[in-house]
């Protein structure tokens, strides 16, 4: 029960800039700021949350550059998915393009938060990690489907089964209280996409975007959006996992990545 708490108030310290992101839409979908249109009052508050991250050393520099990364990455998907209409943004800002609010980035760089932010606090340890050939083709390959999937063929079903071929022998461990667990990559994986798709619902119920089916009333997140996460999130985790790899110079690629 120890282990239980302190490992919940790590993971609460992890998710302070998404908490954050949830707070300014809850403020933002019933309370109206004059002059100022909602979109816009959350990107101030993505960036105000992002350097209060930096100055009170919640994030470190070489995490920031990790979320920039993901910034772009995320924009980039969020440009193409709003034009093909997967989902829109209803409301107007000064700050929209496309017909995508530059905050929308900031959901994606908030996973990326979290993620580094965990893999700090609980020593994250990956063991048996794949080659970078395998771990960096799957994940160019899954974010690829990810925009071809509308004129093409959807791949996602073979890429899942060539993640569990290329990360089946991969294992996770992390550290609660000096005391070490230990779990197969892929729950880990599918663990933090079913949270994300949980969340999802709390920011779509709150109006951060809303899709086809939500124009009207809002309903539940499709339970397949999990499928989708789980793909964005190894994206996430292999990006964090291969930067680190990187500068920590390892040179036995099958060790664990510290």
């Amino acid at each position: 029960m120890r282990n239980l708490i302190h490992f919940t108030y790590l993971q609460a310290l992890s998710c302070i800039f998404p908490v954050i992101i949830f707070a300014a839409l809850a403020v933002s979908k019933f309370f109206t700021i004059p002059f100022l249109p909602r979109y816009d009052f959350i990107l101030i508050v993505c960036i105000a949350a992002q350097i209060f991250m930096l100055v009170s050393k919640l994030e470190t520099i070489d995490e920031l550059k990790v979320i920039c990364v993901f910034h772009l990455i995320g924009l980039a998907l969020e440009l193409y998915k709003v034009h093909m209409g997967s989902w829109s943004y209803p409301d107007d800002a000064y700050s929209k393009f496309f017909g995508v609010p530059l905050y929308s980035g900031f959901m994606y760089a908030s996973v990326a938060s979290y993620i580094c932010q965990s893999w700090r606090r609980h020593d994250l340890q990956m063991y048996n990690w794949p080659k970078p050939f395998f771990a960096i083709s799957i994940s160019f390959l899954i974010y690829m489907n990810f925009f071809t999937h509308h004129f093409t063929y959807d791949i996602r079903w073979v890429l899942k089964a060539l993640l569990v071929l290329i990360f089946f022998r991969t294992f996770v461990s992390f550290q609660v209280n000096e005391k070490i667990y230990k779990m197969p990559m892929i729950l880990a994986f599918l663990l933090i996409g079913f949270f994300i798709w949980i969340a999802e619902n709390i920011t779509t119920f709150l109006g951060a975007w809303q899709y086809p089916n939500q124009e009207t009333t809002w309903s539940l997140v499709h339970i397949g959006k999990i499928s989708s996460w789980f793909l964005l999130v190894i994206i996430s985790v292999i990006i964090v996992a291969q930067l680190k790899r990187v500068k920590s110079g390892a040179k036995n690629k099958n060790e664990h990545v510290c």
